[in-house]
């Protein structure tokens, strides 16, 4: 086959393998809805770039795409009035429906939601298959192609770029260097509060979604400007000032007393020259702790974090992380069920995993002229993390997804998170 799984998405197929590990895009278009243009404009567009059933090897971690059926299908949802209560709806169902079967499979899943003036269109994928920037992508060629004004004929993406190899090659110093500092990485989990999952046992994806708009967003971002961090440090670091009060058990540990976040992060740039158009998924991630003891304050808070992924990015340690992977998915196929559960409730006891994306800047990239008016994501949360956060942002409002297992957290539980997180920017805008 033609194409082989990096690291990342070898790790995927193993998470996928008790259950689904999905994520869902949903853009918001303007304009009046037209179900069998827009049926059109998806059949036509895949087609031309070759996505659609995926012939796949997982012992040999072996993919290729058997080319694009004649039709997918689009099932059309009606909202009157506000949509977001049925895309949350609707979301959430598409993340526990499992993609795969018997190969070739189709991993890819279209919906649109009607709305008087304006229009949702929706894909649900496999996740190991692409990253977010992909779907982004993927979704402004279709809308383009919908619009009219997509340019002809349309530059097909790689469907099969260069594995993690070539990566490793070319930051051999830092990777090596990094190994000194794998042990330290390991202790500080080693001081993270694991999660609990105090309702059972389902891995059941529930979700649900909060927008910071324009004038709490621009304060977050201008605060982020101000202290010297990034977006997504902040963003870090309300969740966690957001998390603490739901872990308030960890004051009284002995030894595991930080609330750890992964953060993920999409190393497309650093895999190998002309990735820049690929169709893929180019992902690692890093590890972000810290006590939030009483009486820190969101920008101390804010500064360590930042203090990590500076750390983080200048020493390339997310290359450790694809190790750790590499390594985990070895001992994997020598392990029990059970003990898949524990392994990275014991190794990697993360609370919350974090992906933000700027769709905007990706989207105004594509080709073709197409506007987008808003942008909702939902990822899994796989067995790392019971909770998963989605920032999108587009314009000037954040629309954040939240997907969480059902098993650690109830809804009034994620009501007071995001309650706490839009406190905090309406602190930072006052």
């Amino acid at each position: 086959m033609r194409g082989r799984l990096n690291l990342f998405q070898a790790a995927m197929l193993r998470w996928r393998a008790s259950y689904p590990y999905n994520a869902v895009h949903v853009a918001e278009l303007p304009g009046p809805f037209d179900e069998a243009r827009l049926s059109g404009a998806i059949d036509g567009h895949l087609a031309e770039l070759g996505l659609g059933a995926l012939v796949l090897d997982e012992k040999a971690r072996r993919f290729e795409y058997a080319g694009a059926p004649a039709h997918f299908p689009l099932p059309v949802l009606v909202a009157h009035g506000n949509a977001l209560p049925v895309l949350e709806q609707e979301m959430e169902r598409q993340l526990n429906e499992p993609f795969g079967g018997e190969s070739p499979f189709q991993p890819l899943r279209f919906f649109a939601v009607a709305n008087g003036g304006s229009f949702h269109l929706g894909v649900a994928y496999d996740h190991f298959i692409a990253g977010g920037d992909s779907m982004v992508a993927l979704l402004k060629g279709i809308a383009a192609r919908y619009a009219g004004t997509l340019p002809a004929p349309c530059t097909p993406p790689t469907l099969y770029p260069p594995s993690y190899a070539r990566l490793f090659a070319k930051n051999a110093i830092p990777f090596y260097l990094g190994q000194y500092l794998l042990p330290g990485m390991l202790l500080r989990a080693r001081r993270a509060f694991r999660p609990r999952y105090p309702h059972g046992e389902s891995k059941y994806n529930a979700f649900t979604s909060v927008e910071l708009p324009r004038e709490l967003y621009a304060a977050v971002v201008r605060t982020a400007r101000q202290w010297g961090v990034t977006l997504n440090d902040l963003l870090l670091a309300m969740l966690l000032c957001s998390l603490s009060p739901e872990v308030k058990e960890r004051l009284t540990a002995k030894r595991r007393k930080e609330i750890a976040i992964a953060s993920v992060i999409n190393i497309r740039q650093e895999v190998a020259p002309g990735t820049e158009q690929a169709f893929g998924q180019f992902l690692s991630s890093f590890l972000v702790s810290h006590p939030v003891p009483p009486g820190a304050t969101l920008e101390a808070i804010a500064r360590d974090v930042h203090a990590q992924t500076r750390r983080v990015k200048r020493r390339k340690l997310y290359l450790q992380t694809l190790y750790l992977l590499a390594c985990g998915g070895l001992a994997w196929r020598f392990m029990t069920p059970e003990q898949h559960k524990q392994m990275y409730a014991k190794n990697y006891p993360v609370w919350a995993g974090m992906t933000t994306l700027n769709v905007e800047s990706i989207w105004d990239e594509g080709p073709g002229d197409a506007p987008v008016l808003h942008y909702l994501r939902a990822g899994s949360t796989g067995p790392f993390a019971p909770l998963v956060m989605t920032p999108a942002s587009v314009g000037e409002c954040l629309h954040v997804g939240v997907s969480y297992r059902t098993s650690a957290f109830r809804r009034e539980d994620i009501d007071r998170i995001t309650e706490c997180l839009t406190s905090c920017a309406r602190r930072l805008a006052a």
